[in-house]
């Protein structure tokens, strides 16, 4: 019997993206696999069913026919404890489960014996760029929000010079140039702006000059493992919040995309130094989700102190659905060639280093350890 993959329409507030686009399922289909898709699971990201079934997919009316027999699920986010329920003990759910964010969603489906792998935990090796969705979904939001930015900003981004007079450009302000502040800049750029960027991590700087923006340095290096920085020290803080303070200052547009997985986001942007800031700039805090890199961030909304536009989005990447889809199920395909034995059927050995990083329940068990002692600790 092939394995039987199947994508759900998501349910989450705002979530308009899906797992799997009518684009990989010819390819998923030639290797042996059956795509089962619920319908109207692509509507929102512009995907229709007659798409899906055109390249091979079986569409199906509801959620609990889509999920029958399935081997595979597959989700863009964590299943909820009602979808978890419909799941029989050795399904594999593969999805971004956030897990610190979701303790009761990972119980259950450890209660629910499902075997889960998150991809927010593939480890960053070269083997495994074809499946990080972080960087894919990354990509989109550092598009996004530079384009929000400049449509909040109540200025034009490039110098323009007209017969009444010569526009300065507007200044731009990224801080962190990991995949979403590279983005960012880029975009940025590609409207004319002057950008600055600032990163704890030095080897930042040269991708930051590429794309033809000034790198605000400090003598420190903050550079952690697996591509991400470490934590500064009290006293480093202390040189970065000073060399900020001016350079916020001084934007028209900030946005912020720093992020520590697995814990709260750096505090970058205090409300003292959005008070430096003149009316009508505007601050875009990708790290809203995760507690915000700016002191006066509000989740989800938008706020306004002093003239200055706070802006905390959710969920960026499911503003662009139809490419934020697309990239995350040519992930999703290249993470499901892990799973699938050369022979048929699922692999039940995962000592392939990508599946045992991004492994989080089996057998009735939490094997992430830190999820893991998270649970336990709360109860």
């Amino acid at each position: 019997m092939p394995v039987r993959v199947s994508v759900l329409k998501e349910v989450a507030p705002g979530e308009a993206r899906v797992a799997l686009t009518p684009e990989v399922v010819p390819r998923m289909v030639k290797a042996g696999l059956e795509v089962t898709v619920q319908s109207g699971a692509g509507e929102a990201s512009r995907y229709p069913d007659a798409a899906y079934a055109l390249a091979g997919a079986k569409v199906e009316p509801d959620r609990a026919t889509a999920l029958a027999g399935a081997d595979v699920l597959v989700k863009i986010q964590i299943p909820t404890i009602e979808e978890s329920a419909g799941l029989r003990p050795g399904t594999v759910v593969v999805a971004i489960m956030n897990a610190n964010r979701n303790l009761d969603k990972v119980a259950k489906l450890r209660d629910q014996k499902v075997t889960s792998f998150a991809l927010e935990l593939l480890p960053r090796i070269t083997r495994a760029q074809s499946m990080d969705v972080l960087s894919s979904q990354a990509t989109v939001a550092g598009y996004r929000a530079a384009l929000i930015g400049a449509d909040l900003c109540p200025k034009f981004l490039p110098m323009l010079t007209t017969a009444a007079g010569t526009v300065r450009p507007a200044r731009v302000l990224i801080l962190g140039a990991g995949v979403a502040g590279l983005m960012a800049i880029a975009t940025s750029k590609r409207l004319g702006a002057i950008v600055e960027a600032y990163d704890v991590r030095r080897a930042a700087g040269e991708q930051v000059r590429s794309l033809g923006a000034r790198f605000l340095e400090l003598q420190i290096n903050a550079e952690g493992t697996g591509g991400y920085a470490r934590e500064l020290t009290e006293d480093e803080k202390k040189q970065e919040a000073e060399m900020l303070a001016k350079a916020v200052a001084e934007a028209d547009i900030v946005i912020t995309t720093a992020n520590i997985p697995g814990r709260r986001a750096p505090l970058l942007v205090r409300k003292e130094m959005v008070a430096r800031m003149r009316p009508g700039a505007v601050i875009i805090d990708l790290a809203a989700e995760s507690g915000g890199n700016v002191e006066l961030t509000q989740p989800g909304t938008e706020i306004e102190v002093s003239g200055v536009r706070i802006v905390g989005p959710l969920n960026l990447p499911s503003q662009l659905p139809f490419h934020a889809s697309q990239m995350f199920a040519k992930n999703v395909e290249a993470f499901l060639k892990l799973l699938v034995a050369p022979t048929g059927g699922l692999v039940t050995d995962y000592t392939d280093e990508i599946l045992a990083a991004s492994l989080l329940t089996r057998n009735g068990e939490v094997v992430h350890a830190p999820t893991r002692d998270a649970l336990a600790a709360g109860k």
